[in-house]
């Protein structure tokens, strides 16, 4: 058969470039280079995008990378049928394209920005398309569409900057009147828990929200959930199917960016410690929530379940999950009976089929 062209794009303008990073890492050291030609391109903080000349990915996440002497400018044209396009010195290389696995997080890689530059393209990509990704980049939208599916979630409101502006006591005495602290604080658009709070008191919810509105125009409020969280990897386009359920216990005041990344504080168990029909349940939800969505090629689905009552309570949906060699979407397909390599190639099997 013959190879596929896989571009795996990385790094991006975003928070979470580092995240990303080393997403890109694990991905590209199980990319099978005897079933795909791999072009990896990595995007610097500053939106330069670079085809990486080296073969060592470790360079990626200590960002050594972009010193690499065998980097050439790169971009995907817009053209179809144009592909990847290299300079060097005054020649243009072009190579076929037939896959794009957009490895990125947050801000212009999974809010629809790249997956818009591939449709205009005309190449597959891994993942959701422009609608979908959007929509679960910003949580109040995503908020909106589960509402309208009746699937159960916290209680939430919704802060903008402009309204944060005008009338802040305004914000803070409805935020008081709704919920009892303490309440979570997150940006409508960014991942990896970047510029979440659990704020407990006013002063702490004044400097939260003034904190997260440096990630965007606007600020989601949520009721806190004394509950288990529970994390559902899904995969598939039409007839997804949902992973074991993974259960993750922080070990610090929530599952901050610091507790994933920068500690091991957190503990992971998988299966969850959860019935088995309570981890149907849970897995049923998260398709749901995937079709309502209307996602593709994959997405993790993290929910409560409440400790009171046992309910299951949605929380958010990420369709660019993180693939670093730690992260729940590959170990929970692990755990379900797919290795790290194989997820690679139906993850690339369904960008090609949709």
């Amino acid at each position: 058969m013959k190879k596929l062209s896989v571009c795996v794009l990385f790094g991006g303008v975003s928070p979470e470039h580092e995240v990303s990073l080393r997403s890109a890492e694990a991905v590209l050291n199980n990319l099978n280079p005897e079933k795909y030609n791999i072009f990896p391109v990595g995007i610097t903080r500053d939106g330069q995008w670079i085809l990486f000349g080296g073969s060592d990915y470790s360079m990626l996440p200590n960002g050594t990378w972009e010193s690499c002497p065998r980097n050439r400018k790169a971009a995907l044209s817009p053209v179809r049928g144009q592909g990847l396009l290299s300079f060097e010195n005054d020649c243009v290389v072009r190579e076929r394209i037939d896959v794009v696995f957009p490895v990125l997080h947050g801000e212009n890689g999974e809010d629809g920005s790249v997956q818009g530059l591939l449709q205009i393209a005309g190449i597959p990509f891994v993942g959701s398309g422009v609608g979908a990704s959007s929509a679960c980049m910003d949580k109040s939208m995503t908020k909106l569409i589960a509402q309208s599916a009746g699937i159960l979630q916290a209680r939430w409101q919704m802060i903008t900057a402009r309204s944060w502006a005008s009338r802040q006591k305004a914000c803070i005495e409805a935020a008081e009147e709704a919920f009892s602290y303490p309440v979570f604080v997150k940006p409508a658009g960014t991942g990896s828990s970047v510029g979440i709070s659990k704020a407990k008191s006013r002063e702490e919810l004044e400097l939260s929200v003034a904190d997260a509105l440096r990630y965007g125009e606007k600020v989601l409020l949520e009721e806190f959930i004394d509950g288990q969280e529970i994390e559902v990897a899904v995969l598939g386009n039409e007839n997804p199917c949902a992973s074991v359920c993974g259960e993750i216990e922080a070990g610090a005041e929530f599952y901050d960016y610091e507790a994933k990344y920068l500690s091991d504080s957190a503990s992971f168990y998988i299966p969850a410690r959860i019935s088995t029909e309570k981890s149907e349940q849970v897995r049923e939800t998260a398709v749901k929530v995937y079709t309502a969505m209307e996602c593709r090629g994959l997405a993790r689905a993290d929910f409560f379940v409440r400790r009171i009552d046992g309910a299951v309570i949605f929380n958010e949906i990420n369709t660019l999950p993180g693939f670093t060699s730690i992260s729940m979407y590959p170990k929970l397909f692990v755990a379900s009976g797919i290795s790290y390599a194989a997820l690679l190639d139906k993850l690339i099997a369904l960008a090609w089929e949709e």
